[in-house]
């Protein structure tokens, strides 16, 4: 039973998205932004020195269309767009733009969550920067953004099967031999190694 009980411990610990500490005072567009949008704020979080705001996946449009077109947040440049992956979570992977004011020299992260087979709206049409990067976090992830213009593969070969940096992903995956039975794979990998040998 002990046994079963350290299994049960032993997946990685989920992202804790701490909340600020009570003298910290947040940027005057954090407020603004939940004065504007009151029910869609789900969650703001604030660590080592960075302001992060979790927000529903199906409105990132819409909010990212206001903080790029307000005045007091003019956040006219999206730096990148990553992705974490957290398998044992329902709504398994955090999407992350990282924003930039040009005009007033503020950052913000802006977080989405989507499961497995949740599309997020491509923010292609906000950020025009965001095009390749939504497609590296495609290829790398396999998250599907819904409106992007060519979304394909960018760093991977078309026919590559799977995404490298899923936490499901195999460590000596095959790539284009991708199986669900590890065996199998072992057994190419060694008939491979014997042709190499002959």
């Amino acid at each position: 039973m002990a046994e079963e009980s350290k299994g049960a411990q032993a997946s990685p610990p989920l992202p804790p998205d701490p909340p600020p500490p009570a003298d910290v005072v947040p940027p005057a567009f954090i407020p603004a932004l939940q004065r504007a949008f009151p029910d869609i704020v789900q969650h703001i979080s604030y660590f080592v020195g960075d302001w992060t705001v979790i927000v529903p996946r199906e409105r990132i449009v819409e909010i990212g269309t206001w903080l790029r077109d307000t005045p007091e947040t003019s956040f006219d440049f999206c730096s990148d767009v990553t992705a974490s992956d957290w398998p044992s979570r329902p709504d398994r992977f955090d999407v992350i733009y990282m924003l930039y004011s040009v005009r007033h020299h503020h950052r913000v992260r802006l977080k989405v969550r989507a499961g497995a087979d949740d599309p997020v709206p491509s923010v292609t049409g906000v950020w025009p920067a965001a095009n390749w990067l939504e497609r590296e976090v495609w290829d790398m992830f396999g998250v599907r953004f819904t409106g992007h213009p060519d979304l394909r593969r960018i760093l991977m070969p078309d026919e590559w099967q799977g995404h490298p940096e899923r936490k499901d992903y195999p460590l000596e995956g095959p790539g284009e031999l991708l199986m669900e039975d590890p065996v199998e794979w072992l057994k190419l990998r060694a008939e491979k190694n014997t042709a190499d040998i002959e």
